[in-house]
């Protein structure tokens, strides 16, 4: 089986070829522009299989098969979920949301060898194109609410300066420099959240657009966020986001 990654976040293809060969596959190419993809597209035999990210360093990845015609099966790998994801699960073989659950990889690799055992794989990119531009409506939480003794306190999503993982626990802190304790984890918590408004910058934090104060340069390309109240040298923006980050922001 021929299968190539196209990823712009070159630790996240790494991790993504780890996670499919310990599954017992061979990942022949990394790819990680339109660019490269196209040039290599051009001069090479066309894949069994692509891992496909959406959003690519130099745009979005629909650009190599508007202009060649690819009929390779295509897993998606995105890290926004309010995209269309039920589009791609009508016209591709599966999605896989960032971080990658290696069950998830299993299970879409095996979907991939039942459906193209007997047929080819056809993408109506088009389709999943104007679902991108029109992502289905849904609707994200606008209030927490937590455990005070034997009270419950009701915290207003904008009243949060941000989110953060410490021993295993999920706390808000709030504009007011204050810390609750969530009965959530962090992933869960990623997926209740709106995107267009939040942005897990590494494994501990997710910030707020709102609340970000001031971004400094970092060391090995990072970027530290300045908030309001919380005060810690553990709001950095891991390396292998800051793209993400940076067209998250705008």
């Amino acid at each position: 089986m021929n299968i190539i990654i196209i990823e712009d976040e070159k630790p996240a293809a790494r991790l993504l070829q780890r996670k499919v060969e310990k599954l017992g596959l061979q990942v022949n190419q990394m790819l990680h522009s339109v660019e490269e993809s196209l040039s290599w597209f051009q001069n090479n035999a066309h894949p069994d299989l692509i891992f496909l990210d959406i959003q690519l360093s130099d745009g979005l990845s629909f650009e190599i098969f508007e202009q060649l015609d690819i009929k390779s099966a295509v897993i998606f790998t995105t890290a926004y979920d309010e995209y269309a994801l039920r589009a791609f699960k009508l016209n591709s073989i599966d999605y896989l949301l960032k971080p990658i659950d290696e069950e998830d990889l299993e299970e879409a690799i095996n979907k991939f060898k039942a459906r193209t055992a007997n047929k080819p794989v056809n993408l109506d990119f088009e389709a999943i194109k104007k679902m991108l531009v029109n992502p289905v409506e849904r609707e994200y939480k606008t209030r927490f609410s937590v455990k005070i003794g034997h009270q419950i306190k009701v915290i207003q999503i904008e009243e949060i300066e941000c989110f953060f993982s410490e021993n295993k626990g999920t706390y808000i802190h709030t504009n007011d420099n204050r810390d609750y304790l969530l009965d959530i984890t962090m992933e869960q918590l990623e997926n209740e959240i709106n995107p267009k408004d939040y942005f897990r910058i590494n494994r501990k934090f997710i910030v707020p657009l709102n609340s970000i104060k001031e971004i400094q340069m970092h060391t090995n390309s990072r970027l530290k966020i300045i908030l309001p109240s919380y005060k810690s040298d553990d709001v950095i923006v891991a390396r292998e986001k800051v793209n993400d980050f940076k067209n998250w922001i705008g």
